[in-house]
């Protein structure tokens, strides 16, 4: 059995960092100009070639996404911007549109091309057209079921490779594809059988949202924090099911989250990278505490999204209630000095004298650890760290290394 490509977000460098430092086989990023992700820091010209550079030097793969849908007026402007990626060269693109892939072939024809989820790929028939046009990976829908990726893998050529999504956000939909009516009716509107629940009569009664024709859906109204919830799907996690996902066939198994932290970036990458190596170790046992730190990162309730159910309406993807906070990331360590035993450290957030913390290192999850002596760079003792991005010195237990992470119990 192949090993599988851990993909990881990456956002800006300090994620990208993150990222290659936990175990990321490949990162993938966004120029700032037509990506997906337009509020994610993204990277500038410079930054990318400096992005591409460090992860080449350290083994791992770039790639770019070009996923947005450029209106006619936008494309001397993607001309520009593909002379440009000639001298940066990423491993891959990323697109959606046939237009930008068509360009791209043309222009940049050295550069592998992905087409990404958004062109929503379900079928053996849809990935062979895009490998005739020059493809070599297919990110596929993220509606489609475990058995759907089998059965696509069994009518695609080896050489085809397929990605899909295994942590993260879900979306509800694209333009036309439209994900409400299967979701409240199990009428699939990708399917032809559209009930446009968009245009139904809705009515607040109470604490739950009724529709005038069909009072027996619906939909409560849970305020959470001040806040309530009605579309946002529950996020995908897969960590128990890795066995399942390799086996399937999948060469790639991304992680969303752009526009999450550093943090969650390096607990994710991590967490699947720990599951993936014990898998490929001879002797597979699913440890219940890689769920306990993806529980430690910002997410909304965990789900097994698609993956085992072919109902649309499935319960898994009932709204979740808002966000579940990420523990709180004090500080990552700069470097470490074995005789004294001191760690210098970059302040996130704030950390007091005697606080009981975790130390989170690549390949391992939390362990326990109390700041019981704290020095600002003079050698000064303090007792707490009020000023973010400072600098302060801490006395370990145990040896660190440089990127090993605080975080809050």
């Amino acid at each position: 059995m192949k090993r599988p490509e851990l993909l990881s977000p990456a956002g800006n460098a300090e994620k990208m960092r993150a990222a290659i430092l936990y175990g990321a086989d490949a990162v993938y990023l966004s120029g700032q100009m037509f990506g997906m992700r337009a509020a994610a820091d993204n990277f500038s010209p410079e930054e990318l070639r400096d992005a591409v550079i460090y992860a080449h030097e350290r083994g791992v793969k770039v790639y770019l996404t070009v996923n947005t849908m450029p209106r006619e007026n936008e494309y001397p402007m993607l001309r520009e911007y593909f002379t440009a990626l000639r001298d940066i060269r990423p491993d891959a693109l990323i697109v959606a549109d046939l237009g930008v892939f068509m360009l791209a072939r043309e222009m940049l024809p050295d550069i592998d091309l992905h087409i990404s989820t958004q062109a929503n790929a379900s079928s053996a028939a849809d990935c062979r057209a895009w490998h005739a046009l020059g493809a070599k990976r297919i990110v596929l829908a993220r509606e489609l079921s475990l058995s759907e990726i089998k059965a696509i893998r069994a009518n695609i050529p080896d050489e085809i490779e397929i990605e899909c999504f295994i942590h993260g956000s879900m979306c509800i939909s694209y333009s036309g594809r439209c994900l409400l009516s299967g979701h409240m009716i199990g009428r699939d509107a990708n399917r032809g059988m559209c009930a446009q629940p968009c245009r139904w009569n809705y009515t607040i009664r109470g604490y739950e949202i009724t529709e005038e024709k069909r009072p027996d859906l619906t939909m409560p109204i849970e305020e959470v924090n001040g806040e309530t919830f009605i579309m946002a799907s529950r996020d995908t996690c897969t960590i128990e099911h890795i066995p399942e996902l390799i086996e399937a066939g999948i060469n790639s198994f991304k992680i969303e989250g752009r526009m999450k932290s550093a943090y969650y970036t390096a607990v994710v990458t991590n967490t699947y990278k720990m599951a993936i190596d014990s898998y490929f170790s001879g002797g597979y046992e699913y440890n219940p505490l890689w769920l306990r730190e993806l529980e430690s990162v910002t997410h909304r309730e965990y789900a097994t999204g698609y993956y085992f159910s072919d109902s649309r309406t499935d319960a898994n993807l009932a709204p979740s209630n808002g966000y579940m906070k990420e523990k709180a990331y004090l500080a990552v360590v700069l470097s470490y000095d074995e005789k004294s035993g001191l760690a210098r450290l970059s302040q996130r957030n704030k950390m007091t004298l005697g606080e009981q913390c975790e130390l989170l290192t690549p390949g391992e999850v939390g362990r326990p650890l109390v700041a019981e002596e704290l020095f600002d760079e003079a050698g000064e003792a303090i007792t707490s760290t009020p000023h973010p991005y400072m600098t302060f010195c801490m006395k370990m237990p145990f040896a660190v290394k440089a990127g090993d992470i605080i975080r809050a119990v």
